[in-house]
């Protein structure tokens, strides 16, 4: 039996406001700030997403996985083209879109405070 049960992901970042408005515009879902250093967005379908001011933040360096704090979010998308577009118009940087013509089925973006996230063909 489980000890606990899941109830969000927190993202440091140095802008938590600015970083839930591009996962907002990704996603989309609703913003509600919980304090000054702290925005959460609900997405559709009923996950959250916590975006906590880290002074001092450094992005990870993708794919390393020394000293560099690391984590990553998927999200399918049904149309890879159309997504990235929108990704890139709303501040997402590439950082590894070598899908091998399809084969390997996701690309990974960093967003604007510099967290690896990926799209994933659904």
């Amino acid at each position: 039996m489980p000890v606990a049960t899941y109830c969000l992901v927190a993202v440091d970042c140095p802008d938590p406001a600015a970083l839930a408005g591009f996962y907002a515009a990704l996603l989309g879902g609703e913003i509600k700030q919980d304090g000054e250093d702290w925005y959460d967005l609900y997405v559709p379908g009923g996950h959250r997403i916590a975006f906590q001011r880290a002074e001092g933040h450094q992005p990870p360096q993708w794919p390393r996985a020394d000293d560099s704090q690391q984590l990553h979010l998927d999200f399918h998308v049904t149309d890879m083209a159309a997504a990235e577009s929108q990704a890139l118009s709303l501040g997402a940087m590439p950082l590894d879109l070598d899908d091998q013509d399809g084969q390997r089925g996701f690309r990974v973006y960093a967003d604007p405070a510099g967290h690896p996230f990926c799209l994933c063909r659904a």
